[in-house]
């Protein structure tokens, strides 16, 4: 049984939020589902080591460049299906109050959007992960991870029965014993079902995750092999989307594009021939707002 790791946050069912300013979009009916998993460092250009230090005042405060790699970015995840964002902010001071979800959900045209706030220090910083879909989901679920506060992980599901996708979006701890205890929630999320996706920061090589970890009995694939870390010389590959193996691989690429510390993983996938049904007509109307 899933238990509740935080007073003040409870893992549970939620609604992703609507963008206004875009039309709804169906499951593709091809089949072809393209993934993207981005950290952006929130909108920060790191390019050298030592800019931790000399740039780390642009994570406390608004600076004229994060408007320009924020507008990189929706350029960027506007040819996908689904994206992950991981060290985004929802609104603060360093910002400009701009909840940077809702924002790229806006540049990109994305039908769908959802915030999770992972650590609020209120109008410091609103530490979140984001989720972008232009498909609607049938279940999306907000679940703080376990360890100390400020880690979670983001659960939606596509289409009923044996054939859905779940899919996970995570930013993982940097710790190994914490990492272990989140993966095994993780596992007990996903174990029901047949085809699963994970996506994010995972802060670990993909051996790992595959051979050591609780997920180590469910048979996930790791396509990608680049690195992801730092981006201006990546050595070490942090960032992942694992994949069931009844999914069927297309592509998959570490895109070249150095705008954050991370650089973004892509893949295009084949979704199960059941999932692309057409959606049953008792789908809820999702309603605006923001996410609690």
């Amino acid at each position: 049984m899933l238990r509740r790791w935080s007073s003040t946050r409870v893992a549970g069912l939620r609604q992703p939020q609507v963008n206004g300013r875009c039309e709804t979009s169906g499951l593709p009916t091809d089949g072809r589902l393209r993934l993207l998993s981005f950290n952006i460092q929130v909108g920060n250009s790191t390019e050298r080591f030592h800019h931790y230090v000399t740039r780390s005042w642009q994570h406390l405060l608004p600076h004229q460049g994060r408007t320009g790699n924020l507008k990189r970015i929706g350029e960027l995840i506007s040819d996908y299906d689904l994206v992950a964002l991981q060290e985004v902010d929802g609104g603060s001071l360093r910002s400009g109050y701009v909840n940077q979800v809702e924002h790229l959900a806006e540049l990109a045209a994305f039908p769908y959007w959802y915030q999770q706030l992972n650590r609020n220090l209120g109008r410091f910083a609103q530490h979140s992960n984001g989720v972008l879909s232009r498909l609607q989901p049938t279940l999306l679920e907000d679940h703080p991870l376990p360890g100390p506060a400020g880690r979670g992980a983001i659960l939606l599901r596509f289409g009923e029965g044996p054939d859905a996708l779940v899919v996970v979006v995570m930013h993982l701890a940097l710790g190994a014993r914490t990492r272990t205890r989140q993966l095994a929630y993780i596992r007990e999320l996903i174990g029901g079902y047949r085809h699963q996706v994970l996506m994010g920061d995972m802060n670990t090589h993909a051996t790992d995750l595959l051979q050591y970890s609780p997920l180590r009995d469910l048979g996930l694939l790791a396509p990608q092999i680049e690195a992801t870390f730092p981006s201006w010389r990546p050595q070490r590959c942090l960032d992942h989307i694992l994949l069931s193996s009844e999914l069927t691989l297309e592509r998959v690429a570490v895109l070249s594009q150095p705008i954050s510390d991370h650089l973004p993983v892509a893949v295009d996938i084949r979704l199960p021939d059941g999932l692309c049904d057409p959606a049953p007509s008792t789908s809820k109307t999702l309603t605006t707002g923001s996410p609690p």
